[in-house]
Formats: C-alpha cells, structure tokens, sequence
C-alpha cells in the first residue's frame, strides 16, 4: 500500500484503486468535502506527477478523457482547491508523494493501461439522490429526473411558471459554469426544447443564475456530475463542432427546420400569455421575443 496523508486529505494506492479521501480541515473547501471519497480505478488514470515547489509540492493525477462524469460535467473550471485530483504536499512530505506516484506509474506500465479516450464512464459520480440549495434556487435530482424550485429572489418570470420539472430523457446536454466571485455563473439543462433557443441564465426557466456565495453555489456542480453520468456518453455521440460551453450533441436528434420554427413558435405563444398576463413587462417581453426569434 502506498499513502500519503497531508492536511488536505489522503491519498491510497493498493495496486488496483486509487483512493482519495478529502482532509477534515476547515481549510478543505465545501466542494470537496461534501463529493466525499473518490475511488479511481487504475484503468482511468493517465498519468501522475509530482510538481515540487520551494515550501511545498503538489500531486496532481490526469485521468483519460472520458473516464470520469466530474471531469466532463465541468469542464475544466474546477478552481483548483477544488479539484480533486490536486493534493498540496508538505515539502517534509516530498519523498513518500514521490513514493505515490512512482508506485501508480509502475502499475500503469505493468497493466499496459492506454492513454487513449475511454467508451466509457469508469467511476461513477456523486450517488443520488443530491440536492442543492443555491443563490437561484434548490436543485434536487433522484436519477431520474431533475426538479428546480425557485428562491424568492429568483426572477419574477421563472417564480411565475413555478417549479420546473425535467425528466433525464429529455436533456440533452448539462452545461455548468462556477460563480467565481467576480463573474455569474450558471447551471442550464439543454433539452430538445431549448436546443435553439437560450435565454440569458437569469430569465431561463431551465437554468440557474448563480450569482450568491461562490463557496456553495459550486456545490451544483455535484448536480450537473450526477445528470451527466446518465446521459450518452460522449464517445457515443458525433460531435457538432463547436466552442466553449456551446457544445451540442448531434447523438440525440436534432429537430427537422419545421420542428425547429414548431418548437420556437410554441415558445413565443408561450412569451405572449405571460405578457398578456401581465408577468412579463414590455420591455422582458421584448427582451425574450428577440432571443428567440435569433433561432429561426
């Protein structure tokens, strides 16, 4: 067994798993604490290393692309005290994360484990049911189906069509960008509906605008891993190239034109009762009607 312990949490090798364990620290943020324990199946790690600094070093381990719904859900956007493939090592503490890694390099040469992307997800993300109150409302998922209600803050538009209810067929694709402090962020549900036509996250009955405290809304991002990891993997999809979190999956079918202006037209009767009813000012009306009409 090859382990190293450090304040941030530990990290074990038996020949077969990796486990990492989140510290007790107050320092640990909630994120990590709240994902809990990780059991990395060798076949999904790529590489490890050990970047040693002047006070203190950090093991960071790289899985293959594909193998972990966490990864794919987030995109990179992970702060780093958050990831948790990242241990901060006491310099003291160098030569037993040397000891780590050069152990788990071993076992991935003796495996012959490949690089290459995987077909598919190898660890499982967070167990459901999760549930997460956040600055724009509280989203729960029970594996079959994602439920949103909103907070009394949340925009009088998304409070007017009340709790929104989204079966895990229907999605298409999570999207999930953290609230760093400085900038929003959201979390969006892309269905078939919605495909063309996205309004701004915080009109968007079908996202949440994270705009309160960055330290709890990034716990969404245990949502966004868990829809994720029941959706079609991306291997089995063929990729419409795009950039950035505009990324759509051309595995699920993608509206004929006169499905598209039927799905686009639905959505602008629907803009037109809420005005009429008065829910919608002229001015979000006028808003609303302008993005959705930008799809056809």
């Amino acid at each position: 067994m090859a382990e190293i312990i450090q304040r941030d949490g530990t990290w074990a090798f038996d020949g077969t798993t990796v486990r990492i364990t989140p510290g007790l620290h107050r320092s640990v943020p909630l994120f990590r604490q709240t994902y809990g324990e990780i059991a990395v199946p060798l076949e999904a790690v790529s590489s490890i290393v050990f970047e040693p600094e002047r006070k203190r070093g950090r093991l960071r381990i790289r899985l293959r692309e594909g193998a972990d719904p966490l990864l794919q859900a987030t995109g990179g956007r992970l702060p780093d005290t958050a990831d948790p493939y990242r241990l901060t090592v006491d310099i003291d503490r160098s030569g037993a994360a040397e000891y780590v890694a050069e152990e788990i390099r071993h076992a991935l040469l003796l495996d012959q484990i490949p690089k290459e992307p995987t077909k598919t997800y190898l660890l499982p993300g967070p167990p459901v049911p999760v549930s997460v109150r956040s600055s724009d409302g509280t989203v729960s998922f029970d594996g079959t189906q994602v439920r949103i209600d909103w907070s009394d803050t949340s925009d009088r538009v998304k409070r007017a069509t009340g709790p929104r209810i989204i079966h895990v067929g229907d999605v298409v694709q999570v999207e999930w960008l953290p609230n760093s402090g400085y900038e929003d962020g959201f979390l969006r549900f892309v269905t078939r509906e919605t495909l063309f036509s996205k309004l701004p996250p915080e009109k968007d009955p079908y996202a949440l605008d994270l705009w309160g405290s960055a330290r709890r809304d990034l716990l969404t991002a245990l949502v966004a891993t868990a829809v994720t990891a029941r959706l079609p993997h991306p291997s089995s999809r063929t990729g419409v190239e795009q950039t950035g979190r505009d990324r759509l999956t051309a595995s699920v079918p993608v509206p004929a034109p006169a499905d598209h202006h039927d799905v686009l037209l639905r959505r602008l009767r629907e803009l037109g009762e809420l005005h009429r009813d008065g829910v919608l000012t002229d001015e979000e009306f006028a808003m609303t009607k302008a993005v959705v009409l930008r799809g056809f």
